[in-house]
C-alpha cells in the first residue's frame, strides 16, 4: 500500500495527464530553492536530534493545531504554550485519532508525503496505529540520518532562507557558515519589530537597535542609519532579501519635516492609529529606497489580520493560529512607493497577497507594467493545489510567467518543505500540460517553463 499516488494532482484527462507526467519528470529532482521561510537557524547551527514526533510535526505547525482547535480540542492538550508539559505520546494519539479532519487539505498531502517518503510509513494513520507510527518515527529521529543538517542534504535543498529580526545577533548563522554544510542557509531581514509601532515593545526595540548599531535612534536620521547598518550586517551574512509583514500595503512619501514629526510621535507613543499606519507606509518607501541602494530584494506580504482571537493572543502570544485574511487595496496603497521607485529596473519588489480577488484585478496588471514589481506565489491560506492553480489562471493572462518568482514554502514545519515544493511542481506541470493540450504552448516551451518556474525564476528574483 502507498499513501501517495504517482499521478496525484495531475489532470484527470488521460492525454493531458501524460503531458503533465512528462513535464514533471524533467523537474522532479531539481534542487529545492527555499528563499522565504521560517525555519530557525539554531536547528542547523546546533544540529541536535529532534525531540519526539509530536514536537517535530504537531507543536510547531499552526496548520495542524488550528484545525484541531476548530474542532474543540484545547491547545494545551496539543503541547501549545510556554512551559507546556503535555505528554508527547498523548499529543500524538490525539492527533492520530483526529487525522480524518485533514481529508482534502494540503496539510494531509504534506503529512502523507513525510510519513511515506521520509519515514517509510505506508499505512494510513489512524487511532489504531498511532503508537506504531510514533515508535517508528521516534526511533528514526534518534539516528544521525535524521539530524537537521542531514535532512537538508537528503531533501536536496540548495538554498534555505530563514526570517530574522534586526535585533538578532545572527550568531547561529555564523556557526552555520563555519560548519561548511552543503546547503546555503541565509538570513532574511524582517524589520517589523522596529518599523511597526503596534509591534510589542516597539519603542524599546528602536532604542536597542541604536545600541546594537551605535547610532542615536531617538532622531530620524540616526534611526535610518541604524537600519542601513543592520541591512549591511545581514548582507554580509549572505542575506539577499528583506521581508515586510505589514497589515496593509499602504505606502507614503512624505516631506522630510512631516516624517520627522511623525517619527517623534510614534517614538513617544503619542501617535494615533492613523499616524501609525502612515508611519508603516513611509517605512515601506524607505525600505524600497534602501533596497535600491544595497540590492536587497524586497518582499511585501500584507493582508493578515493578526491575532484575531484575542483570548488565544492573551494566553499564548503572537502567531498561534488565529490570523485571518482580509481585503486589500494594492492599486491605491502602493501608488506613493511606485510613483517614486516603480520604474526602477534595479529594484525588485515581490508582492504576496491573501486576498485572491486582487490577482486579476490589481496584482497582475501592476506586475505586468512596473519593472520593479514581481508576484510572489500563492501563499499561506492559498498554499494548496487549488490556490496554486487559481494563481496561475488569474495572473498569467496579464502578467505572464516571467513576472512571477516560482514557489516558496513560507514554513517552519521542516519536513513539509520537500512536500510543498513537490505539490507546487505538480500543479505547475498540470497547468502547463493544459496549455500544451489546448495548443497554446509547444512541448518544448512547456519544458522550458517548468524549469523556469521551479528554478530559474526564483534564482533570478532572489539573486541566488
Amino acid at each position: 500500500m502507498s499513501l501517495l499516488h504517482e499521478d496525484r494532482l495531475f489532470p484527470a484527462e488521460i492525454m493531458t495527464r501524460a503531458i503533465a507526467r512528462e513535464l514533471y519528470e524533467g523537474i522532479r529532482n531539481l534542487p529545492i530553492l527555499s528563499p522565504h521561510g521560517h525555519t530557525l537557524p539554531q536547528w542547523f547551527a546546533q544540529d541536535e536530534p529532534f525531540p519526539d514526533p509530536a514536537h517535530l510535526l504537531i507543536v510547531p505547525d499552526h496548520y495542524i493545531y488550528r484545525m484541531l482547535y476548530s474542532q474543540g480540542i484545547p491547545l494545551e492538550q496539543l503541547g501549545i504554550g510556554p512551559n507546556n508539559e503535555a505528554d508527547p505520546r498523548e499529543i500524538w494519539r490525539l492527533f492520530a485519532s483526529n487525522y480524518h479532519l485533514f481529508r482534502g487539505t494540503p496539510t494531509r498531502l504534506w503529512l502523507d508525503f513525510a510519513f511515506e517518503r521520509v519515514f517509510g510509513l505506508t499505512e494510513p494513520l489512524t487511532a489504531a496505529n498511532a503508537d506504531v507510527y510514533y515508535d517508528a518515527i521516534d526511533a528514526q529521529l534518534a539516528t544521525p540520518e535524521f539530524r537537521p543538517r542531514a535532512l537538508l542534504a537528503r531533501f536536496n535543498i540548495e538554498v534555505l532562507a530563514t526570517t530574522d529580526s534586526p535585533l538578532d545577533s545572527l550568531e547561529h548563522h555564523s556557526v552555520i557558515c563555519e560548519a561548511g554544510i552543503k546547503t546555503r542557509v541565509i538570513p532574511t531581514f524582517r524589520p517589523d519589530p522596529v518599523v511597526d509601532p503596534d509591534f510589542e515593545g516597539f519603542i524599546d526595540n528602536v532604542m536597542r537597535l541604536g545600541q546594537i548599531t551605535g547610532e542615536d535612534t531617538s532622531n530620524w536620521q540616526g534611526y535610518l542609519n541604524a537600519l542601513a547598518i543592520s541591512r549591511l550586517r545581514f548582507r554580509q551574512m549572505g542575506a539577499t532579501a528583506t521581508d515586510h509583514g505589514h497589515p496593509t500595503p499602504a505606502t507614503a512619501d512624505l516631506a522630510p519635516a512631516s516624517i520627522e514629526r511623525l517619527f517623534w510621535n510614534v517614538l513617544t507613543n503619542a501617535a494615533t492609529s492613523t499616524e501609525k499606519e502612515l508611519f508603516r507606509g513611509q517605512m515601506l518607501t524607505e525600505m524600497a529606497r534602501m533596497s535600491l541602494d544595497d540590492g536587497l530584494v524586497m518582499q511585501i506580504h500584507p493582508g493578515s489580520y493578526r491575532n484575531h482571537n484575542h483570548l488565544l493572543h492573551q494566553r499564548f502570544g503572537r502567531d498561534v493560529g488565529a490570523d485571518i485574511p482580509m481585503a486589500i487595496d494594492f492599486v491605491h496603497h502602493l501608488q506613493p512607493l511606485l510613483n517614486r521607485f516603480g520604474n526602477e529596473p534595479g529594484l525588485t519588489v515581490i508582492l504576496f497577497t491573501l486576498d485572491e480577488s486582487t490577482y486579476s484585478r490589481e496584482l497582475a496588471p501592476l506586475a505586468g507594467h512596473y519593472p520593479a514589481l514581481r508576484l510572489g506565489p500563492a501563499w499561506w491560506f492559498h498554499d494548496s493545489p487549488e490556490g496554486m492553480m487559481r494563481f496561475r489562471e488569474l495572473t498569467t493572462e496579464t502578467a505572464g510567467f516571467y513576472n512571477t518568482v516560482g514557489f516558496n514554502d513560507d514554513t517552519r514545519a521542516r519536513l513539509s518543505i520537500p512536500a510543498r515544493h513537490d505539490v507546487a511542481r505538480r500543479v505547475d506541470c498540470a497547468f502547463l500540460a493544459r496549455l500544451v493540450a489546448e495548443h497554446r504552448l509547444s512541448r518544448n516551451e512547456a519544458h522550458e517553463l517548468a524549469q523556469a518556474l521551479t528554478s530559474d525564476l526564483p534564482r533570478k528574483a532572489y539573486k541566488l
